[in-house]
């Protein structure tokens, strides 16, 4: 009924073994842009996204695959992909959808307790705090990401991963503030892990 509603015409679900057949072995690994921030904390991750992605865009033969920015570093990942292999598809990013109180959202929600939900938000405010000292001139990584981490330091049982400053095409430090940089967060609230990131032009 969802679907329908949606006026999806046809959907297309594989199982395990249709996308990961006993005996496979060929993987691709995409590189540099893999490597930082999440490709760090969860080795092997990217290259499990990137294969399962270029095999369903050979099953299914898109003309668009629709991406969301919140996993703003496997958009980078697949960006980086389709480029370097020409797969012909138009890769879109849509913008993170968000609660009210500017939680990403995110399927990881679910698992928040009533009291973590309301830490939840915490982290959105950090990125917010590091963008508007960006806008407010302040064009060091290093003071950047002490600003975020000093605002999600306000919001006790929350234990941060990362609050970083990044080129959003490398996920490396920028070399400097004049093009788009991505302020990028993930971290813990109980067993839940959640990550976000803000653009800033």
């Amino acid at each position: 009924a969802l679907l329908e509603s949606k006026n999806v015409d046809l959907l297309f679900l594989p199982g395990v073994g249709v996308m990961y057949p006993s005996g496979a072995q060929t993987t691709v690994s995409v590189g540099a842009v893999a490597k930082p921030l999440e490709g760090e904390r969860r080795p092997g991750h990217f290259e499990g996204v990137a294969t399962v992605v270029l095999k369903l865009f050979n099953i299914v033969q898109p003309d668009i695959a629709v991406f969301g920015r919140k996993d703003a570093q496997q958009c980078a990942v697949i960006d980086r992909m389709v480029r370097d292999l020409d797969v012909p598809v138009k890769l879109v990013f849509a913008e993170t959808a968000r609660e009210h109180d500017g939680l990403a959202r995110s399927s990881r929600n679910s698992y928040l307790s009533e009291e973590e939900r309301k830490l939840a938000p915490a982290l959105h405010r950090a990125l917010r705090a590091g963008e508007e000292a960006i806008t407010h001139g302040v064009h060091d990584v290093d003071a950047v990401e002490t600003v975020m981490r000093r605002m999600i330091a306000e919001t006790p049982g929350i234990e941060v991963d990362y609050l970083a400053v990044v080129d959003p095409e490398t996920f490396l430090p920028p070399g400097d503030f004049r093009r788009e940089v991505l302020l990028a967060g993930a971290a813990r609230i109980g067993r839940t892990r959640l990550i976000d990131n803000i653009c800033v032009r």
